[in-house]
């Protein structure tokens, strides 16, 4: 009897073996996979928590949005994540901004924009934002507010161009830099003296 005692804890402890180490294979595969798995720019974009992650400045806050244009202009992305671009674009906007933009309008145009975008076959190949001392703070009417431009580099049918935009941010209630508006640089006289 000892004998087969003996083979039946032998048989039991090899059995115990061979599950620990086919659930330590598995569970270090699992490992390696999540590993392996990289977030798309989307994602990436998509992921920053806005209520404790707000862009402090606003440098900061035109390169995250740069961020989001990249996204919605250049990445591949379902309709779910285009609705959560749209909505987290609109989340860096003035409150006046919105005004202007309401949402189902503001989704339908931005739709629209880049359809005609990859319809011409344009692509944002790169943006800067101006450096920190580059920007131009002022008060007007009690308000706080922030100038300052990002330059884009994009391929346009094959051709290179480079455009630059001006920004201009409003300082809200809770402290944050909010897009007021923006245009070409084109359309700006900033600093030029009247006569």
């Amino acid at each position: 009897m000892k004998k087969s005692t003996t083979r039946t804890a032998v048989i039991v402890i090899c059995l115990i073996a061979i599950m620990v180490g086919y659930f330590a294979y598995l569970s270090g595969r699992s490992r390696e996979s999540d590993t392996d798995t990289q977030m798309t720019a989307v994602q990436d974009v998509l992921n920053r928590n806005m209520n404790t992650d707000y862009p402090p400045t606003p440098k900061e806050v035109v390169k995250y949005y740069n961020d989001i244009l990249r996204c919605l202009y250049n990445e591949e992305y379902s309709d779910a994540e285009f609705d959560e671009l749209g909505h987290r674009a609109r989340e860096l906007y003035d409150a006046e901004l919105l005004e202007q933009n309401e949402l189902g309008t503001y989704m339908m145009r931005l739709g629209a924009e880049i359809q005609e975008y990859k319809n011409a076959k344009r692509k944002i190949t790169g943006s800067a934002v101006a450096a920190s001392t580059n920007v131009d703070f002022f008060t007007e009417d009690g308000f706080e507010f922030a100038r300052l431009q990002s330059g884009y580099n994009v391929i346009d049918g094959g051709e290179k161009k480079y455009s630059i935009t001006v920004y201009l941010l409003r300082k809200d209630e809770q402290k944050r830099w909010k897009i007021y508006g923006w245009t070409q640089a084109d359309n700006v006289t900033v600093g030029k003296e009247e006569k």
